[in-house]
């Protein structure tokens, strides 16, 4: 399977997809990053595993990134991302290039986690997350402690967001897509996306008041 963790490996995409799918490469790609993403769909279309795990390669640790912020689960977030290009590439020729090959992945990976998210119970409002991770002034003098508190003060406080405005947040803040390129992954207009962000800047900017 691919790795996540350790980085991703095309030779065991290929190997699983060859045995799962009954399909074979149709030759070594000798420079693929010099290939541009539409050239390497058109020949995993075709049937090329080793032009699909070049975009495996290509894009996945961008994808289990997001999912990892999304889940906050490594586990969970490698299954996600795995599991995402799986299924991308089972449903590839019904991809016609309406939107670049990274945003239809994004997609993909969105919904995935979302709705992972979502099975699970509902989390404890954001209003308490406030009070649950102390301020600086609450610890130890140490840069690097303050550091990592701050960081699990946001974790917690992203964690507290409803998926939706927790998903565009991470598009907007740590993918730095377009209003219109997250509109087009999560559903909804740019003015609906623009909306969720802004609601969601404002409550991690009340839960990280203690920090600035």
């Amino acid at each position: 399977m691919v790795g996540t963790q350790a980085g991703p490996d095309r030779h065991a995409w290929i190997e699983w997809a060859e045995a799962s799918a009954g399909v074979q490469s149709l030759g070594p790609i000798s420079d693929p990053y010099r290939l541009d993403d539409d050239t390497l769909v058109v020949r995993a279309q075709e049937g090329d595993t080793a032009a699909y795990g070049e975009l495996v390669v290509r894009y996945q640790p961008a994808m289990y990134r997001l999912a990892l912020r999304l889940l906050d689960d490594p586990g969970e977030a490698e299954d996600a991302t795995q599991e995402s290009f799986l299924s991308a590439w089972r449903r590839l020729r019904g991809y016609r290039g309406e939107a670049a090959f990274s945003s239809w992945m994004y997609r993909i990976v969105t919904n995935r986690c979302l709705n992972m998210v979502r099975s699970r119970r509902p989390a404890t409002s954001l209003d308490g997350a406030a009070e649950e991770v102390a301020g600086p002034e609450a610890r130890g003098p140490e840069r690097g402690v303050e550091a990592n508190e701050q960081l699990g003060a946001l974790r917690l406080a992203l964690a507290r967001l409803p998926p939706d405005q927790r998903a565009c947040w991470l598009l907007r803040e740590g993918e730095g897509l377009s209003y219109s390129e997250i509109a087009a992954i999560v559903g909804g207009s740019p003015a609906a996306v623009r909306g969720r962000i802004h609601r969601a800047r404002r409550r991690l900017a009340e839960v990280m008041q203690p920090w600035r």
